[in-house]
């Protein structure tokens, strides 16, 4: 028999989804043969911390091999090293007004700014901040970068993206008190936005009904955003021009999972080579850059975030009451 004859069931072979387990945090769910360049043989799951209330918008600190993450009820910021158990980095994080606010009162959505310095999403405070202290010695003050649009407060910037000098972040209502039904709430949608260099804000997406995680691909021509409804849980590519949201499509529809899975589309991060990790229904979903679902990271409990190490081959994934590291490939 010549082996041509062979691919046909070598291909049916392979089909079936392949489940590789890993730890009792989770496991690797292979779907198509390309999620091995992506997620390899060797891949572990690692907790490095625990007890939080809900863990979030986790950022990796190349320049002091450090991870910081959000624990939005708590108010706080904290850090993580190798070898070093995680420690209270910033507190209060999001909220600085006096008594409680809500309960999701702190920072959510964390990154770096071009010159290195943390930018957070306040839900307290309603807006998006820039810490004005460096990275080793922060201190709970803040400078706004935007509080406002045409004059109205947002509901509760959640999660942000950094290009060409312009962040866009998205503001769905989970920090107000009552969330939509809220009094305080001024804006009657939930939109996604940018701010540019000279501080000026302007409105991308208005038609979510829970914009949540954004990333933008490598060549800055389009961007994701994940919407946390459980009636709409999909994930949005929007084509970006540079200085307008051209046209939006689903990019995928997970909403089928949500009654038998934890979790909803939320945070997200594309690395180099445009290669989708969206935390969502059971777990972090692996995309390539069309579309495609390579496979599963499976998780036990609800995921919210992730943030990928400077080599990309480390992912860090806020999943719920605690963080875990996930070795990618050696």
């Amino acid at each position: 028999m010549k082996p041509v004859y062979l691919l046909p069931l070598l291909v049916l072979l392979y089909c079936a989804p392949h489940e590789r387990a890993s730890s009792p945090f989770g496991s690797f769910n292979e779907l198509q043969p390309e999620f091995r360049e992506v997620v390899d043989r060797h891949a572990v799951i690692e907790k490095i911390g625990d007890g939080y209330k809900w863990s979030e918008g986790p950022v990796w600190v190349a320049s002091e091999k450090k991870l910081l993450f959000s624990d939005v009820p708590k108010n706080t910021v904290y850090q993580w090293q190798e070898g070093q158990p995680v420690s209270v980095y910033l507190t209060p994080s999001g909220y600085t007004g006096d008594g409680t606010y809500s309960n999701e009162p702190g920072s959510n959505g964390l990154l770096l700014d071009s010159e290195g310095k943390l930018v957070l999403c306040q839900h307290g405070n309603r807006q998006l901040a820039r810490m004005n202290a460096p990275l080793h010695a922060p201190a709970p003050a803040f400078m706004p970068i935007a509080a406002a649009f045409q004059g109205k407060r947002f509901n509760s910037p959640n999660d942000a993206a950094f290009l060409g000098g312009d962040f866009f972040f998205t503001d769905p209502p989970y920090g107000l008190p009552m969330q939509e039904n809220d009094s305080t709430r001024a804006l009657a949608f939930q939109g996604v936005f940018r701010v540019t260099p000279a501080g000026e804000v302007q409105l991308l997406v208005d038609s979510l009904t829970r914009p949540n995680g954004i990333a933008f691909f490598p060549d800055g021509k389009s961007f994701l955003v994940a919407n946390s409804d459980p009636a709409k849980a999909k994930w949005y590519r929007y084509e970006w021009n540079g200085s307008t949201v051209i046209r939006g499509s689903v990019f995928y529809d997970a909403t089928s999972q949500t009654s038998t899975e934890r979790g909803l589309p939320d945070g997200l991060k594309i690395d180099r080579n445009g290669t989708v990790f969206a935390t969502g229904p059971g777990g972090v979903w692996v995309f390539d850059a069309s579309g495609i679902l390579l496979g599963k990271i499976r998780l036990s409990e609800a995921a919210s975030n992730c943030a990928l190490s400077a080599d990309e081959k480390t992912l860090f994934v806020t999943n719920n009451m605690r963080v875990l590291k996930i070795t990618l490939r050696k």
